[in-house]
């Protein structure tokens, strides 16, 4: 099977060279770049990757864009702060040429605060990230994507790290942006809420990451992250509450 494999950027220097790396089995990388101004560009020549550029059109379309540009049939979406490991890689190349499968989901294990987070919800998590662009590929939501498949969609063996938020500078830094585009979506999609609503989603986000998912046994770090999680939707319906009112 000869896979392409897409990643859209920006300003992804410093997770980049740790992606690239982990993809030299692909026959192609593309990376879809948004006018980054650090050493992107110098990263993935060193890789070989091939750069195109793009204006930003929301997480959906803009990967799906970068889905487009790829010349093979089967696809490996990938974010620049991930990697393939080896057991991953050694799954995907024993995979036959033509798969009944139109997708496969791989099994995602994220980092926090420097661990890797192995409950809150946050794992097991598998996404579809392989597939047969004839026959699945993204949505259009601009936050919260997704690939959708005409067929069945198998699983492989072996992890995708994620590198999510070593520091909290970078969590705060996505939330923002994040929650404004969540809300914004609700927004059109008709939804409303109240103030006494977010604070009542909110503090049951914090209850089921924390006690029913198991947030507790991953230390310190874990209710850090069940607090920043809790914090994230207060923030998305209380901006949601906010344009309801506008």
């Amino acid at each position: 099977m000869k896979i392409s494999a897409a990643i859209i950027t920006l300003d992804a220097a410093s997770d980049l060279d740790r992606c690239l790396a982990s993809l030299s089995f692909a026959d192609e990388i593309i990376v879809l770049d948004q006018g980054s101004r650090d050493e992107t560009a110098e990263v993935c020549a060193r890789h070989g990757a091939v750069v195109h550029q793009t204006e930003w059109l929301g997480f959906g379309p803009t990967k799906q864009k970068a889905v487009d540009l790829c010349r093979n049939r089967w696809v490996l979406s990938i974010d620049s702060d991930e990697q393939v490991t080896p057991e991953l890689q050694a799954a995907i190349e024993t995979l036959p040429d033509q798969p009944d499968e139109a997708a496969f989901m791989v099994n995602r294990l994220s980092r926090f605060l420097g661990k890797w987070i192995r409950h809150c919800g946050w794992h097991p998590e598998y996404v579809t990230r392989l597939f047969d662009r004839n026959r699945a590929g993204f949505n259009d939501k601009p936050v919260h994507e997704s690939i959708i498949a005409e067929g069945d969609v198998g699983r492989l063996d072996g992890l995708l790290r994620h590198y999510t938020y070593e520091t909290m500078e970078q969590y705060i830094d996505k939330l923002n942006r994040y929650t404004s585009l969540a809300a914004e979506e609700m927004h059109l999609a008709g939804r409303s809420t109240s103030l006494l609503g977010a604070v009542i989603r909110a503090k049951v986000a914090f209850l089921r990451m924390w006690l029913v998912k198991g947030g507790i046994l991953d230390g310190l770090p874990g209710t850090v992250l069940c607090l920043a999680s809790s914090f994230y939707v207060l923030s998305k319906y209380t901006k949601l509450w906010r344009m309801g009112r506008i």
